[in-house]
């Protein structure tokens, strides 16, 4: 274990640095390129591999012609956000399914997957959930913790559910088609959307006294009928979601392609409902780009990291930590969710993403299950465990993105001791759909294989 130690020093005190660098609150993105420059001097990295960083940034990075889908995507979402779409989409909603236990509490999980599929952006998703649902959650006598943990727990699913910004980002670590990690993370992304609402409805027939039933005259609606506000309200965004989806996985569209449809899409939505106007359209533009500079910082840094990481030996101390566990291939695996799991509370998602999948993903690849699998779908399945298992890593405190986006919401009038206890029980669904989705791969892998 000494030897271990002296071999691979460098790498763990990358590792260690990291994590002190994270708990000072220094900008991740920084960090991570600061860090790399750092151990590049140190470990006496010759001056021309340098050069090997700058065109991995440039090549892999900035002009990479995939990524050009993030800032379309993330425009498609915050136009859906602020145009007015996704409040009138929850009130009729909620409408639905007013004269039920848990019903507003349902809406939201419903609003979270439609959104998810229409944005793969969790702070737009949280705040927008948070801003519409949560102060009318509390005005019917909503308990606390399931209010707060439904809204985060809910606008959490667009990591998951494509177009998600996580799996274009893989799709370009991993060199794996996006539009086949978009068919693969569909079924789990809707199962976990599914074992959201069962949750609420056992719970609401449980402890009713927790989800109250809304007062009918407290629904606000134009007087429509609600059949004729189901078909303006919700078929919008949902004909966007299929247009855009379907265009990728019927190979109709690239994911850029289908996200600058998706982008056009939104315009068209907010100008039919009359809410495109100049100062919203300034507004999401502005939000737009501060978001996409923020992820693509994220991942220069990311990138500068862990190849001086892996040039140190990092990749190497991976392997052989791994092969030192003695376990079998599940075995394996579960060892590295676990590890993944435990990151999350640490680190952020882009992170984990380019620092840790292009080390332990050949690991797994190479493995043999029992599964008669190609090395690419065993690539793709292993792909979407890592993005249901970093879903968790926005509800796990102390770095929990989303409860922070909640807390701001709240303005101090729900302790963050609630917001932490209301998470737990959505954490521990999002693992039941992890554990699911490894015992039977098919979840993941039927879809890709059907079209």
């Amino acid at each position: 274990m000494v030897d271990f130690f002296v071999q691979y020093s460098l790498p763990i005190a990358m590792v260690v640095a990291l994590l002190a660098g994270i708990f000072t609150g220094y900008p991740v993105a920084f960090l991570l390129g600061g860090l790399g420059i750092l151990f590049a001097f140190i470990g006496d990295i010759p001056f021309p591999f340098l050069g090997v960083v700058g065109s991995r940034i440039f090549g892999q990075v900035i002009e990479n012609w995939l990524m050009i889908a993030i800032p379309l995507f993330v425009f498609m979402g915050i136009m859906l956000e602020v145009s007015g779409v996704a409040k009138r989409l929850l009130l009729t909603l909620q409408r639905l399914f007013g004269r039920t236990h848990g019903g507003l509490a349902i809406s939201v999980a419903l609003l979270g997957i439609v959104m998810a599929a229409s944005t793969g952006i969790i702070g737009a998703s949280v705040v927008m959930l948070g801003l519409l649902a949560l102060p009318v959650m509390m005005k019917q006598g909503y308990k606390a913790e399931l209010a707060c943990g439904v809204i985060a727990a809910s606008g959490t699913l667009g990591v998951l559910i494509p177009p998600s910004i996580m799996l274009v980002l893989m799709g370009s670590i991993l060199q794996i088609s996006v539009g086949a990690l978009f068919k693969a993370a569909l079924l789990p992304g809707l199962l976990l959307g599914i074992l959201y609402v069962l949750y609420l409805l056992v719970v609401s027939k449980v402890r009713p006294e927790w989800a109250p039933l809304a007062d009918p005259d407290s629904l606000d609606h134009d007087g429509s009928p609600l059949w004729l506000a189901l078909m303006r309200d919700l078929f919008g965004p949902v004909m966007l979601m299929v247009i855009v989806l379907g265009s990728i996985m019927a190979g109709i569209a690239t994911p850029t392609e289908a996200a600058a449809i998706g982008a056009a899409g939104s315009l068209l939505l907010a100008a039919s409902t009359r809410s495109l106007k100049f100062n919203i359209l300034q507004s999401a533009v502005r939000d737009t780009s501060k978001t996409s500079a923020m992820i693509l910082f994220v991942v220069v840094g990311a990138t500068c990291f862990s190849v001086v990481f892996k040039r140190l030996g990092g990749d190497y101390m991976i392997a052989d930590l791994v092969a030192s566990t003695g376990l079998g291939p599940y075995g394996l695996l579960l060892v590295i969710m676990a590890m993944i799991f435990v990151l999350g509370f640490f680190l952020e998602w882009i992170e984990i993403s380019y620092v840790i999948l292009p080390l332990v993903a050949p690991v797994v690849q190479a493995l043999d299950f029992g599964l008669g699998l190609s090395s690419q779908a065993v690539l793709i399945w292993f792909a979407i465990l890592v993005a249901i298992n970093l879903q968790t890593s926005f509800l796990t405190p102390p770095f929990g993105y989303a409860l922070f986006y909640l807390k701001g919401i709240t303005k101090g009038e729900i302790g963050i001791g609630t917001i932490y206890k209301s998470i737990m029980p959505f954490v521990g669904l999002q693992l039941v759909g992890l554990i699911a989705c490894i015992a039977f791969p098919a979840i993941i892998l039927w879809l890709p294989g059907l079209i």
